[in-house]
């Protein structure tokens, strides 16, 4: 835990390494929404970014009322999963840091998902002993973990919620019963979907008569309303042990992939409250999501590498492109071998470690790529594991929220792959997160870390982030995107921190990333010169589609900034 006095907001050893494994690359995400430029909200008293205006208007409300920045969270998760149904919901997870003013906090909660206790470690391997192909396993009941978002937004407001829990709930209730409008990223990511056809309730949704629904057209979600009015008269109990869950473990029961989830799974499930991962970048202390997550440490290790370099004297040119691809193939060989949920399995208490990190960023020339980069060991590490492949994922949304009393919150949640696993129960859609699992237990002989286990969370990229200078709070921050929110969030916090740039035009840059193979860049004008420049340092590059969705409020004595990424449909408001 983090302490600091309370705040008045001026509101306005040598180890044996099996084959690394080389990380997969993602296929294209979904579309870029075509909107105008942005400029940074300014306000003086509270503020809420996320992926959604609805959303974002929700959270307004709950918090001209006076409410909580939990309160707030849970009235936009709640609309997020009516509005943004591809992204988050209540058949998801999520990790949220939470910073309560008046203790000088910092929490992290840990809503991910979990495996059934029946799973073992030939839990994705086919019939021939071989893994499965990544869509093969997506799609159908196996796929889905034990949802943490319901109990998460319960516990989250019974810790510090202030306003009634029904009266959070009763806008997402009204717009599902009286509809609302279908937008242009919604009826985009519907049409380029696969599998929306497989199972009839979904495809009764999403596709009715057989066509997608469309952008402008109306939608209705009258079961998701009555979901949210047992959710609101009777907390989460009924998603746990109830019917609700009864329902989900019976979708699940699908004749594509069907799942192993039992009422036993899901009345064990617990949101856990983590100690939050924090390292020191330059003045500032970078707080986030320790394992499952590898959001905090891979971030961490990224940024520790780059403070071994003038980054501010060099700007966001080639040089540092280069040096910040660089820099994340290091990160990403290291996270690929050791990070994994630290309830099952050791993590190196090494991968922060400063002797360490300056021992690595010296494998980093400036002059040319180093190609694949195998996996350092961090002081005192001893043990035998083996790498495992980083797999695609597009269903996920981050939003950040300060209330009037200066209490924060920055959250990421998910329900994995875009539609989750395409099967929709009680109005909402249930999620792929066991994909995020290796496929393989073992290589070589050596364990991969983030193998499946019974009741284990898989490994994670969220990155919810908050940053504190001199004990105070300055920065939230974080992304959607996979695998690269690592990459979303670290230049973030490189180009509001070093370059000391405006919140929305820091989130404008153009994004490149590296998870140890390929250097993507995302496309658009001047792609094809910094590519040239990149091929030049002897990178493989390829111009993709980076659709970064980054919702920021910077924290200033004159106020507060807030920023929502112009590659998606979400909105900041503040007073």
């Amino acid at each position: 835990m983090l302490s600091s006095p309370k705040r008045v907001m001026l509101l306005a050893g040598a180890m044996m390494l099996a084959p690394l494994a080389v990380a997969q690359e993602a296929p294209q995400p979904e579309d870029t929404t075509a909107i105008a430029e942005r400029r940074s909200v300014t306000a003086q008293d509270f503020m809420v970014a996320s992926a959604h205006p609805l959303a974002t208007e929700a959270g307004y409300a709950v918090l001209e009322a006076g409410g909580t920045a939990a309160d707030a969270a849970v009235a936009v998760q709640v609309m997020l999963g009516l509005v943004e149904p591809q992204s988050s919901g209540l058949g998801g997870g999520a990790f949220l840091l939470y910073w309560d003013a008046e203790t000088g906090t910092l929490t992290s909660y840990d809503a991910r998902e979990k495996a059934p206790l029946a799973a073992d470690e030939t839990y994705w391997l086919g019939e021939d002993g071989e893994p499965l192909a990544f869509m093969d396993a997506v799609i159908g009941g196996r796929s889905a973990g034990v949802p943490g978002t319901p109990k998460l937004l319960e516990v989250l407001h019974q810790d510090h919620g202030s306003l009634d829990w029904a009266d959070l709930l009763q806008p997402a209730v009204e717009t599902a019963e009286n509809g609302f409008t279908v937008t242009q990223r919604l009826a985009g990511a519907v049409a380029g979907a696969q599998g929306l056809d497989t199972f009839v309730t979904t495809a009764d949704y999403f596709l009715p008569g057989g066509t997608p629904i469309a952008e402008g057209e109306t939608l209705t979600n009258p079961d998701y309303a009555e979901t949210l009015r047992l959710f609101a008269a009777e907390g989460a109990a009924p998603f746990y042990t109830g019917e609700i869950a009864e329902d989900i473990v019976a979708a699940l029961a699908t004749n594509i992939n069907p799942g192993m989830l039992t009422m036993e799974d899901f009345a064990a499930y617990e949101v856990v409250t983590r100690e939050p991962v924090c390292f020191m970048y330059r003045t500032y202390e970078v707080c986030g999501m320790g394992p499952p997550s590898s959001g905090a440490l891979t971030v961490g290790q990224i940024m520790g590498f780059l403070e071994q370099f003038d980054v501010a004297e060099m700007g966001e040119g080639v040089q540092f492109r280069h040096l910040f691809a660089e820099a994340s193939r290091l990160a990403f060989a290291d996270r690929g071998l050791y990070i994994a949920d630290s309830d099952f399995v050791d993590v190196p208490e090494g991968l922060l470690d400063r002797d360490y990190l300056a021992e690595r960023a010296s494998l980093i020339d400036l002059e040319t790529s180093m190609g694949v980069a195998a996996p350092g060991t961090p002081p005192g590490w001893d043990q035998a594991l083996a790498s495992d492949s980083e797999r695609p994922r597009a269903g996920t949304s981050h939003f950040v929220i300060v209330d009037g009393e200066g209490n924060m919150v920055s959250a990421t949640t998910t329900i994995e792959s875009g539609f989750g696993n395409r099967v929709m129960t009680r109005g909402f859609l249930l999620n792929n997160e066991l994909t995020d699992f290796s496929f393989a237990a073992e290589a070589n002989g050596a364990p991969v870390a983030n193998r499946v286990e019974p009741g284990k969370r898989p490994r994670s990229s969220m990155s919810p982030t908050i940053v504190f200078e001199g004990g105070e709070p300055v920065l939230l921050t974080g992304s959607p995107g996979g695998a690269a929110i690592i990459h979303y969030t670290a230049l973030s916090l490189v180009s509001i921190l070093d370059w000391e740039m405006d919140p929305q035009d820091a989130i404008d840059l153009r994004h490149v990333t590296n998870l140890n193979g390929r250097t993507n860049i995302e496309e658009g004008e001047g792609a094809e010169e910094l590519a040239a420049a990149l091929e030049a340092l002897g990178h493989e590059v390829a111009m993709v589609n980076l659709n970064s969705g980054l919702h920021v409020i910077r924290i200033t004595d004159e106020g507060l900034i807030g920023a929502a990424d112009k590659r998606r449909e979400g909105v900041v408001m503040g007073r």
